[in-house]
């Protein structure tokens, strides 16, 4: 069976002059992946894409391609109920509080690991009365029947790190804490772009309350004139029938959007850390909110150093790297030195007196031998982590770039949709208008009217929504890109 250091016979004293002279670290040094030498997210170049719908409820919006993300990106918006959202949520989500303490673990626990590369340094006192038996040797050089024994002494001890063991786990410790701040700033954009998608939604969902409110109105409105009509003999009570379920359907519309809403509302209230029932409800229209005209585009060699998740992963990358370096080290040789200086003696005041003073050096190699395999192993271990974290890595990068292209083609697409559906409310009321006018009159059923209404029911519902898609898909842009953390100043760890 092959031992896990060597099968050979081991030159300790040859490995540990070239170790000591050399400053040897053994493992794989960390090389940060390069950036992807891509040009364009879509397939389409950058330029050719853009959002300017004609219809009087789109905004125009243009991408700029190389612009900045700004650090509050909500504040494009120009709605202050969002400001007010997003800055009680920074302060009071306890999901952040608690990616902020792993944060500061993490850099902790990295401090503490750089503790390896200096000397440790104790200090040890002892006191003690004893009474001597008169059958064994007494505990003093001159026998004493009853006494105090003092002692006191300093000890340091340095592991020499031949082959950088130490030096790799905090090289790994620092990676984990560099992964660890990446991961609070993937939450910082998760909390933010929640909210803001939240706050979009409740606005659009207030929307369309409103909108089918004023649907129930018309519909209650003109039964009541066919209901009239009836009375006076101008129409047959299958229009007034078919009316009232008009009427009905419209109302059944609006307790889902009702229960929706109120599902809005909780969950905002949750995202600022707060209790539903203490919540305080801010009524919101998406008139409140201001469409960005101009959306910034980062470069696609830069999005690997703004995404926080490919932070993150590069970070995980790191770690593991530096993790195979330990496992190697573990299977070479150890030396520790140590020295004590101290005392003992039966009088406080004579503790370190020459007589009484007692030192010792040493030094210690240990040279792994045989661990049943386990230290080997545990290599060979280290190293399909790496290859997995470097495949994980791959997949982050190749995810965050289909999630940007998605982005922007749905930028394009929605300015499309609105100015589709625009015109079909457009259409829908100048018929409905005339339908409603000639039912009046009795000219037409109610029956006429019905599908009329329920047509400009749908597209007035669906404009709503496609003005919501605009907003949430330009928050949705801003998170794809980063979110522009680097531009925030932020407590900083050194390193």
């Amino acid at each position: 069976m092959k031992r896990e250091a060597d099968a050979r016979p081991i030159r300790v004293a040859p490995i540990l002059a070239a170790a000591v002279l050399s400053g040897c670290t053994v493992g794989p040094n960390f090389q940060p992946p390069t950036a992807p030498t891509i040009s364009n997210y879509t397939r389409a170049p950058l330029a050719q894409i853009a959002a300017a719908p004609s219809a009087p409820e789109g905004q125009a919006q243009s991408l700029a391609a190389g612009a900045d993300v700004p650090a509050k990106w909500w504040t494009l918006f120009h709605a202050p109920a969002l400001d007010a959202l997003e800055e009680l949520a920074l302060k009071a989500n306890p999901d952040l509080a608690a990616a902020r303490a792993s944060l500061i673990e993490a850099h902790e626990l990295y401090l503490a690991q750089k503790g390896g590369l200096l000397p440790a340094v104790d200090i040890s006192g002892q006191m003690l009365r004893e009474k001597d038996s008169a059958v064994v040797s007494p505990t003093l050089a001159q026998p004493v029947p009853e006494f105090s024994l003092y002692a006191g002494q300093v000890s340091v001890s340095y592991r020499l790190d031949l082959f950088g063991a130490v030096r790799r786990g905090v090289e790994q410790a620092g990676a984990q804490a560099e992964q660890q701040r990446y991961q609070y700033e993937a939450s910082y954009l998760s909390l933010t772009t929640n909210v803001a998608v939240a706050t979009i939604q409740a606005a659009s969902l207030s929307d369309q309350i409103h909108d089918e409110e004023c649907l129930v109105g018309a519909a209650r409105n003109l039964l009541e004139i066919e209901r009239r009509q009836q009375d006076l003999g101008q129409i047959a009570g299958a229009d007034v029938a078919a009316q009232a379920l008009a009427l009905a359907q419209a109302e059944a519309a609006l307790p889902p959007l009702r229960k929706a809403l109120a599902q809005q509302e909780d969950m905002i209230a949750a995202l600022t850390g707060q209790f539903p029932s203490e919540a305080t409800v801010m009524p919101l229209k998406l008139a409140d909110f201001s469409l960005p005209a101009s959306l910034p585009v980062s470069l696609p060699s830069r999005l690997v150093n703004q995404r926080p998740d490919i932070r993150a992963a590069e970070a995980a990358l790191h770690a593991a790297t530096a993790a195979v370096g330990v496992a190697e080290a573990d299977r070479l040789p150890d030396l520790e030195l140590s020295a004590s200086f101290g005392g003992t003696s039966t009088m406080l005041s004579n503790l370190l007196s020459h007589s009484d003073q007692a030192w010792s050096v040493a030094a210690g190699i240990t040279q792994p031998l045989f661990h049943g395999g386990a230290l080997l192993h545990k290599q060979k271990a280290a190293q399909a982590t790496l290859d997995q974290t470097r495949a994980q890595y791959r997949s982050t990068v190749v995810a965050a770039f289909q999630n940007v292209a998605d982005t922007l083609q749905a930028i394009e697409h929605d300015a499309d949709a609105l100015a589709a559906d625009a015109a079909a409310v457009q259409a829908a009321h100048q018929a409905l208008d005339v339908a409603q006018a000639r039912a009046r009159l009795g000219s037409v059923s109610g029956g006429s009217v019905l599908g009329v209404q329920q047509s400009y029911q749908t597209a007035l519902i669906a404009l709503v929504q496609a003005e919501a898609a605009r907003f949430t898909d330009t928050v949705t842009l801003f998170q794809a890109l980063g979110g522009g953390w680097w531009n925030r100043p932020s407590a900083s760890f050194d390193n």
